[in-house]
């Protein structure tokens, strides 16, 4: 696009027509995503018949594109900000997309809007593109709850900042990080349990890289969950995690205490990090 003054008509224009825009809104109208690959490479190879070999511009086919960026940067000015990104829309099966919406493809996320569609969002690939050609696109809401919202959010804040445990905790961790996905769906205590979980964070005392380390597991209940877990305390379900944990090598001691989030505090919080087994639901599950 080329410069144009603040206050003209053009940038009023294009102003104007992306106030309404969010993260997270949808447009089903654009088919096209362009990225950048080798034609002649197998993973561009439908591409191949079309062009010459070499690295350059291609146009896939897509169901649509959804904003990814910040809703702040999205309605200031096309003078300042010029450009938003875009990731685009994909199909997926049942099985796929249920596994999208309960977080077990962290490369994807999903929106309850297009649920109905079989449609998620792929974050592998992310397309730039100016204002001015958004402006004349249209605009379908991404979310009607907050909460969508803030799960979207999330959604892209795991893609790219998932924390990297050293390597000899995820060994450490083999058999719980294996169990739990395998029992959550389960018509069981232990998998009706999991679905009651918000998440799985752990904490290393006094850090990660110590000779020695305390590890305590924090498995965070859903806000909806009671201190009993149906009728029963959750000590049993509790236990029955810690045992596949047991301390071994410089994690000499394991913990875990099954908490509401509002318990854990700032301090405890932030010195933690999410156990991303990639198949817990969010606690609050995708409704339009």
């Amino acid at each position: 696009m080329p410069k144009l003054e603040d206050d003209s008509p053009e940038i009023v224009r294009i102003d104007d027509a992306m106030r309404e825009w969010r993260q997270r809104d949808i447009a089903l109208d654009v088919e096209w995503f362009v990225h950048i690959g080798d034609p002649g490479a197998a993973l561009s190879a439908a591409a191949a018949e079309s062009t010459d070999a070499g690295i350059q511009a291609l146009t896939s086919a897509v169901r649509g594109l959804v904003v990814l960026t910040q809703t702040c940067d999205i309605v200031r000015s096309c003078a300042v900000r010029p450009y938003i990104e875009c990731a685009p829309l994909v199909e997926a099966d049942e099985t796929f997309l249920r596994d999208v919406e309960r977080g077990r493809r962290p490369s994807y996320a999903a929106l309850p809007a297009l649920m109905p569609e079989r449609l998620v969002v792929d974050l592998d690939r992310v397309m730039t593109v100016e204002k001015s050609i958004v402006a004349s696109w249209t605009r379908r809401p991404g979310w009607t709850r907050d909460a969508n919202a803030r799960r979207f959010a999330q959604s892209l804040v795991r893609k790219r900042a998932r924390f990297a445990f050293p390597d000899d905790f995820t060994a450490f961790a083999k058999k719980l990080s294996s169990r739990l996905p395998a029992k959550h769906d389960k018509n069981s205590d232990e998998g009706r349990g999991l679905r009651a979980l918000r998440e799985i964070r752990v904490q290393a005392t006094p850090s990660w890289d110590a000779p020695s380390v305390t590890v305590l597991f924090w498995f965070v209940r859903d806000e909806r969950q009671g201190p009993m877990f149906e009728g029963r305390d959750w000590s049993k379900l509790l236990d029955s995690w810690l045992a596949l944990v047991p301390s071994a090598g410089r994690f000499e001691v394991v913990e875990g205490l099954v908490v509401r989030l509002e318990e854990l505090n700032g301090a405890d919080y932030v010195s933690s990090d999410r156990l991303d087994l990639d198949h817990l639901s969010s606690g609050d599950e995708l409704s339009p």
